[in-house]
C-alpha cells in the first residue's frame, strides 16, 4: 500500500486549495481515508476522514464548512477541497487510510499548505 499527497502551496487568506492523495493497494478501497496536518511547532491533528465507501465524513471543528473531503476508489484517489483559508490553516497535511476511522495504518508522505496573511 503507497499513498502520495500532492496539491500543496502557497497562498493568501481566503483562496481556495485542492490538495489530493493517490493510493494503491486493493486493501486501501476498504479502508477508512483521512487527511491529517501538523503545523509547525505543534502535534498532529485530525482534518477530515471519509468511510470506505465514500458515503460518510467528519471533520475537525476547525474546518468544519470550509473543508470538504471526496473519495473515489475507482480512480483510487482522495481530495481535500480547502475553501476560505486562513494562515492557522498553514501545516503539512497528511493523507492517511486505516481499517478503521481510529486505525491509522498508512501514512502517504505530506504536501506543504502555506497561507499568508
Amino acid at each position: 500500500v503507497q499513498l502520495q499527497a500532492s496539491g500543496g502551496g502557497l497562498v493568501q487568506a481566503g483562496d481556495s486549495l485542492r490538495l489530493a492523495c493517490a493510493f494503491s493497494g486493493r486493501a486501501v478501497e476498504s479502508y477508512a481515508m483521512g487527511w491529517f496536518r501538523q503545523a509547525p511547532g505543534k502535534e498532529r491533528e485530525f482534518v477530515a476522514r471519509s468511510s470506505w465507501r465514500g458515503n460518510s465524513a467528519a471533520y475537525a471543528d476547525s474546518v468544519k464548512g470550509r473543508f470538504t473531503i471526496n473519495r473515489d476508489n475507482a480512480k483510487r484517489s482522495m481530495s481535500l477541497e480547502m475553501n476560505s483559508l486562513q494562515p492557522e490553516d498553514t501545516a503539512v497535511y497528511y493523507c492517511a487510510a486505516g481499517p478503521s476511522p481510529f486505525s491509522w495504518k498508512y501514512w502517504g508522505q505530506g504536501t506543504q499548505v502555506t497561507v499568508s496573511s
